[in-house]
């Protein structure tokens, strides 16, 4: 009964998985970012010939002035890599959410169209029957 498809049913939704990669390549992007700019925090230093060599103290200062950061930075980079993973499963619930309210729409539409059928040939028969009565009265 429902003979006619429309077009947007056919076809796949090739938008939607392009958009789906271009976030996702935006987002690796930001991850590279964001662990190369603090790479160097992590390396150990390297001592080179043209550093003057400092006393006990002032090593010992910078010692923990290092660690301080690379303790702040290890807490600063937990944290963001828990909302980078945070805002992946809600980018993935969205994603599902998009796709079954699309699903919904979509057989909203079709009921909307079976309804639109019934209705216009219950008004075909009306319309039928009221010419036959008519030509029953003129009779």
């Amino acid at each position: 009964m429902n003979a006619t498809i429309r077009s947007e049913e056919i076809e796949p939704n090739t938008e939607v998985d392009t958009d789906l990669a271009a976030v996702s390549e935006v987002e690796a992007g930001i991850r590279d970012f964001v662990r190369n700019d603090i790479a160097y925090l992590r390396r150990p230093s390297v001592p080179t010939s043209e550093t003057v060599p400092l006393d006990a103290t002032a090593e010992a200062t910078v010692n923990n002035v290092n660690s301080l950061i690379q303790r702040v930075a290890g807490t600063s980079l937990a944290e963001i890599e828990k909302l980078i993973s945070e805002l992946e499963s809600l980018r993935d619930l969205l994603h599902a959410e998009g796709q079954r309210v699309q699903r919904e729409i979509s057989g909203y539409a079709q009921l909307s169209q079976a309804a639109m059928k019934s209705t216009r040939m219950i008004a075909d028969n009306v319309t039928q029957w009221k010419r036959a009565a008519d030509g029953l009265r003129n009779s």
